[in-house]
């Protein structure tokens, strides 16, 4: 948004036109950085950013033509207005298709400078609104953006990119909060069914009759209370794609009806003698082991192979940490813009904690702690004290390795020890204390676990 002040760079290599000209402008109220160079002035277009940029057009060395070049490279919303002597049609013409907001020709009348700038700031903030809602738009309707620096991830994300175009169906695997619509909404993006639908359904939220309706549809007077006919989201996503979440929650018959729909490409509305054909692609979403739920019967395996036809499985975030800060940044910048707040840091010890937490909760849990920790700001910067309060200020240990193999005992108690040893600078006695144990019980547990 344009700020309180608006800032305006004014470039003009005769000193009596800047002076004068910056003088006029300084009594609008608005602040001004005068440049009689227009080598200077591209020097600080890199450093700072204008609301509104007035500039000779005939210059020594660097013009005002590469002034407004280089100022709609970096800054496409800020407008230009062009002053010069030289007022001739075919200038005016070249600068305003070029970009330029309006030409005033020197000699100029105060009332029509002030005039112009007045309208010139009014269009660059009309552009910049534009440009937040926008931004809104994109976080709101769920832009298929996945953020991510790791290796593993980089390579999923090529896998699916791939398999997009391929229209088979997809199981995405996962835990929860890894983000597993997101990587669906990614495939329906970079697949040719881009511009028809995504719909999508969570096979958990619904009782099996509401499910069948919801999916399927009905007829009018197919049952009581069915007023008018309703088209079902496999209908409605004809020519797109459908999203079953938590596909495993559905009931055994539910999946025999489901099936029939992969397999005949149509759908029976309730109440319904006459099939409707579907051209659909189906997307499903677990946090279970499918073929396990389908060894202990929970799910048809004729179904299984239907949908599973490429497995696509997100890693949860202990396992891709390099992720953290790039993602810590991304939802500083999307809850700062949705509250209205100017955060836009996060202290380096906060960053340090977050790194060293498991997040059982995966990128689900990191948004939550983000979101409060912009909320809670005062500043531009979150602090330790903005963290939930089993966070703040040390590090949880949660229940997962790397390799996915849940730890001993015995592995938790010498990690912990470990940890609470490097809190107290090596300081035994004060760990002990820390512990709960006498110093004697602690040199042991350092002698049997071989701690340094």
């Amino acid at each position: 948004m344009i700020s309180e002040t608006p800032r305006l760079l004014v470039v003009d290599d005769e000193e009596i036109a800047l002076s004068n000209l910056k003088h006029v402008l300084n009594k609008e109220g608005y602040e001004i950085t005068a440049s009689q160079s227009g080598q200077r002035a591209l020097q600080l277009l890199e450093e700072k950013i204008f609301d509104l940029i007035l500039t000779d057009l005939k210059m020594e060395k660097v013009d005002g033509m590469q002034i407004l070049k280089r100022a709609r490279e970096l800054y496409p919303d800020t407008e230009v207005i062009m002053i010069t002597g030289y007022a001739t049609v075919d200038s005016a013409i070249e600068a305003m298709k070029a970009g330029a907001y309006h030409y005033i020709a020197k000699p100029y009348k105060l009332d029509e400078v002030r005039k112009v700038v007045r309208e010139a700031l009014e269009k660059t903030r009309l552009k910049r609104e534009n440009s937040r809602l926008r931004e809104h738009l994109k976080v709101f309707q769920g832009e298929a953006r996945l953020i991510t620096d790791n290796p593993a991830m980089k390579k999923l994300l090529e896998t699916a990119g791939q398999v997009a175009t391929s229209d088979s169906n997809v199981v995405i695997c996962g835990e929860s909060g890894t983000g597993k619509e997101l990587l669906a909404r990614f495939v329906h993006a970079c697949s040719n069914r881009h511009s028809g639908p995504l719909l999508s359904v969570n096979c958990g939220a619904f009782q099996e009759e509401l499910l069948a309706n919801e999916l399927f549809g009905h007829e009018k007077g197919a049952f009581t209370g069915a007023g008018e006919m309703k088209k079902g989201l496999v209908e409605m996503a004809d020519g797109g794609t459908l999203f079953l979440d938590e596909i495993t929650e559905m009931s055994l018959a539910m999946q025999v009806k489901l099936l029939r729909v992969i397999q005949e490409r149509e759908v029976l509305r309730l109440g319904s003698a006459k099939p409707v054909k579907v051209d659909v692609r189906f997307i499903a979403a677990t946090n279970r082991n499918l073929q396990e739920e389908v060894k202990l019967g929970h799910f048809r395996q004729d179904l299984f192979f239907r949908i599973n036809v490429v497995a696509l499985k997100i890693p949860p975030l202990a396992e891709r940490k390099d992720d953290i800060p790039l993602l810590i940044h991304h939802f500083i910048k999307k809850y700062g813009m949705m509250m209205h707040k100017e955060v836009r840091d996060i202290a380096p010890e906060v960053v340090d904690i977050l790194l060293q937490y498991d997040f059982p909760g995966n990128v689900r849990e990191l948004e939550n702690i983000i979101e409060r920790g912009v909320a809670l700001a005062n500043g531009d910067t979150i602090e330790p004290v903005h963290l939930p309060e089993d966070l703040r200020g040390h590090c949880l240990q949660t229940f997962r390795k790397k390799s996915g193999i849940i730890p001993t005992l015995e592995d938790q108690e010498k990690a912990y020890i470990e940890w609470v040893l490097q809190e107290c600078g090596g300081n035994k006695t004060m760990a002990a204390q820390y512990l709960g144990i006498d110093r004697v019980s602690l040199w042991r547990k350092i002698k049997k676990y071989e701690i340094e």
